[in-house]
């Protein structure tokens, strides 16, 4: 053949050649683990998919729906990972064009006179030469041939890059969601609990009061009058805590919401009633959870940005051809330059072949294979923990709905003994400690119902936050 080199890469163009492995998705045996995961289930599962789902929704709360769509608009945390899609996406459209040729242009005007030069001749000149005017008009394009596939693999790790970007984003409101909604059932529990403060602090005054009244007719001692005055005080002394909790919940959800401290004060200070637990919470299958979670989609687009990296740093093995042009005008007059007797091109076929390059090459290679090594085992990491995080929530969600529903029997059976200890006092037929006791524990059962429908609605968010659930397109 006379002419091998220049037909090798003819055929080289033709065929499209790309180096590097092609990535064939996520490792097919973490599938299968997935699929055969043990989950529990729901006791009564909705039928539907959540998909893209403003679970909250299911919450009946106008004030919580109205927080929620305040962070994912005002966050600061979104507008950071929205700022950085934009970002990605413009470094994917950069090395998009680095396919295409570039070309630039440029016009000059030079303008000079020579010396006169009468002073050394003797003769007359004329005063020297007139001012010359040259105008220059260069149009220059460069385009460098992607033979073997680098600058594809480029695009394709870039592409995958923006794709792992825009699930962070994604991520990001996830994670936004679920802290939004956990902090505002915070902010009820505590204005909850702060009111059954108040109701038994009256009711302890109501005790002292009998107390004295009883101790002014012999029947009560000094010692129950003192026990009865410290159980009143112990009670007043928890309100103070409380307090602080709840300015703390509000400035917490003013940050989260993108707001100064202070700003939601007027609106969420009154006590309102903590929102409704829904009946049914639809559970996803194992593969469709990961398909929901956005921290798994980050992991597998890493890993197909990696592997498109080995392709980009083996395509170096090889030569590369490159296309320099260039076309000019010239003339002293600007209206003549468009002549044709004015232009002048160049055109270089360039082929570059970095042969001896002292093994650098090779560790380049090296070093992306083993930054997809590192991406896979992140992947799979990432997975687990997803199976690990959907599992450990539907465990604590399951057993804390039915804590709740023994807490509230609890109560019931509490409030029903103080209500017979209170008549028995009345009667005169149970001492001042019996009643104290009895108050004690009512309180103490109203307490622990709150709290623990407290948890349960946390519980729920973090269900639905291991679920990947909570993301705006």
């Amino acid at each position: 053949m006379r002419y091998p080199v220049i037909t090798t890469l003819a055929l080289a163009i033709l065929s499209g050649c790309t180096v590097g492995p092609d990535y064939s998705g996520p490792p097919q045996s973490l599938t299968t683990a997935n699929a055969n995961a043990r989950l529990p289930h729901d006791q009564n599962p909705a039928s539907h998919q959540p998909a893209v789902a403003q679970w909250w929704l299911d919450l009946h709360d106008a004030e919580l729906n109205w927080l929620v769509t305040t962070a994912l608009a005002n966050s600061p945390d979104i507008a950071q990972a929205q700022a950085k899609l934009k970002q990605s996406r413009a470094g994917l459209r950069e090395q998009q064009a680095s396919a295409y040729p570039s070309a630039s242009t440029n016009a000059t005007m030079i303008r000079m006179r020579s010396p006169d030069l009468s002073q050394f001749t003797g003769g007359d000149t004329g005063g020297g030469r007139a001012p010359l005017s040259l105008y220059l008009v260069n149009f220059d394009a460069s385009w460098e041939a992607d033979l073997f596939g680098g600058t594809r693999r480029a695009i394709e790790a870039a592409h995958a890059t923006a794709q792992a970007t825009a699930a962070e984003l994604a991520d990001t409101q996830v994670q936004l969601v679920a802290e939004v909604v956990q902090n505002y059932v915070d902010l009820r529990d505590r204005q909850a609990r702060l009111a059954l403060v108040e109701e038994t602090v009256t009711a302890d005054q109501q005790i002292v009061d009998l107390t004295f009244e009883r101790r002014n007719q012999g029947v009560t001692s000094e010692l129950q009058v003192e026990q009865v005055l410290t159980q009143a005080d112990s009670t007043r002394a928890k309100r103070l805590p409380l307090q602080a909790q709840i300015i703390e919940s509000l400035d917490q959800l003013a940050l989260l919401c993108g707001l100064e401290p202070g700003t939601l004060d007027d609106q969420l200070t009154s006590r309102a009633s903590m929102p409704l637990m829904p009946e049914h919470v639809p559970i996803t299958n194992p593969t469709q959870l990961l398909m929901s979670r956005p921290d798994i989609r980050i992991a597998e687009r890493e890993l197909a940005s990696a592997t498109a990296q080995i392709g980009e740093k083996k395509a170096d093995w090889f030569p590369k051809l490159s296309l320099l042009g260039d076309l000019g005008f010239s003339a002293g007059d600007p209206g003549h330059l468009a002549r044709k007797s004015n232009g002048t091109w160049l055109l270089i076929p360039r082929l570059t072949w970095n042969a001896l390059d002292f093994g650098r090459t090779k560790a380049a290679i090296e070093q992306a294979e083993s930054g997809r090594d590192l991406a896979q085992a992140k992947y799979r990491k990432t997975v687990l923990n997803a199976l690990r995080d959907a599992d450990s929530s539907l465990a604590r969600y399951g057993y804390q709905r039915q804590h709740v529903a023994m807490l509230i029997d609890i109560q019931r059976s509490a409030e029903r003994a103080a209500e017979l200890t209170q008549q028995r006092y009345r009667s005169g037929t149970a001492n001042t400690l019996d009643w104290l006791d009895a108050e004690r524990t009512r309180f103490n059962a109203q307490q622990e119902r709150i709290s623990g429908e407290g948890q349960l609605l946390k519980d729920f968010a973090a269900l639905h936050k291991a679920l990947g659930l909570g993301w705006q397109q």
